[in-house]
């Protein structure tokens, strides 16, 4: 069995789980497949007949049978029950929307501004401390990344 923390980056790792966790909670933890193909190809926003398939198929082949692995969820006669939520998934949900900007891409482009800001009045204290600031949040960034 993973841990918490690989448990919780394998949900994160794909927008399809992601969005079935999220519809699953919205149901308290029970839903019928079809409602959740739906739920995710509206979200995605293409709901025609081929792209629901394609959501109905990835469902099926790839994203429940590896939920139903780490025991987050049980599929049984077209539903599904949702388990456990793993830690930091809720956080993540509530914390960061789809088209939201990152907190490490925040202080990457502030940083970069300050940067240009201390070349522009010639500070080197500022430039200094941008380059600092801009280095943590890079490497910051690719570890959200990462986990993503």
């Amino acid at each position: 069995m993973l841990t918490e923390k690989a448990s919780s980056s394998m949900i994160l790792g794909n927008e399809r789980r992601m969005l079935l966790v999220e519809f699953l909670q919205k149901q308290d933890g029970r839903a019928e497949l079809r409602d959740i193909v739906e739920y995710i190809a509206e979200r995605e926003g293409d709901t025609d007949r081929k792209h629901r398939k394609s959501v109905y198929v990835s469902l099926m082949q790839t994203h429940i049978p590896k939920l139903e692995r780490e025991g987050i969820l049980t599929f049984n006669r077209g539903v599904i029950t949702l388990l456990k939520v793993p830690n930091g998934v809720n956080l993540y949900m509530e914390v960061v929307g789809k088209n939201d900007i990152s907190w490490s891409a925040f202080y990457m482009g502030t940083s970069f501004l300050f940067l240009v800001a201390g070349f522009y009045l010639a500070s080197f204290p500022l430039v200094i401390s941008s380059l600092v600031y801009l280095t943590m949040s890079l490497f910051h960034h690719a570890k959200v990344r990462k986990l993503l």
